[in-house]
């Protein structure tokens, strides 16, 4: 009985232990189809998924938001086991996927849903994300505009959207090409440029 008990409270803590290290990230960085490809290709990253984040209608539609008006973002929430990749290093990567100087939406996508935001859950992630900002503000030579927003609710966008690079890889291809996303962003980061990003 002794031996039952002892390999059943081991099994719930490991069960609790891979809980524990399973953690999210929300990012704003234009398309949200790009933002989910970049981030599913980073080792440790389980999950991306494209919703909306930061505004003022709950459940919104794709077609709400982009309209304007409800103040949301297109955002990707991540998924990450913090033992093989850290928050941090989720949001150093993410300011080396977008162009963080733009405060009008992002490369061919114009308006206040394409805008970059960081979201935070706790005072930790908003911390590690203001040293981030920090960092890539000197690694840049420009001011980031992006801002760092407090807010957890994520509202999951429509199943089409979700894994659209996989489902849809010719018309997603043309469009991130002819967008100019990974043209702008190695025009602005050089060599620092996230490798991740899908152009050669």
């Amino acid at each position: 009985m002794r031996a039952f008990i002892y390999i059943a409270l081991a099994s719930l803590m490991s069960v609790g232990a891979a809980q524990a290290v399973e953690e999210r990230a929300t990012f704003a960085g234009g398309c949200f189809w790009c933002v989910e490809a970049d981030y599913e290709k980073v080792e440790g990253v389980t999950e991306a998924i494209s919703g909306y984040t930061g505004g003022t209608v709950e459940d919104p539609t794709y077609e709400q938001v982009t309209a304007g008006g409800t103040g949301h973002y297109e955002v990707v929430e991540v998924v990450f086991d913090n033992d093989v990749v850290s928050y941090r290093e989720l949001v150093d990567i993410f300011w080396r996927t977008v162009d963080p100087v733009d405060v009008g939406g992002q490369f061919c996508d114009r308006g206040n849903s394409y805008r970059t935001a960081v979201f935070t859950r706790t005072a930790d992630q908003e911390a590690a994300a203001l040293a981030s900002k920090e960092q890539a503000e000197a690694a840049l030579g420009q001011r980031i505009l992006t801002p760092i927003i407090e807010d957890d609710r994520f509202y999951k966008a429509e199943e089409y959207h979700q894994d659209y690079y996989t489902k849809n890889p010719i018309r997603y291809n043309f469009y991130r090409l002819t967008c100019g996303r990974d043209k702008r962003v190695k025009e602005l980061w050089g060599d620092q440029a996230y490798q991740g990003i899908d152009a050669k």
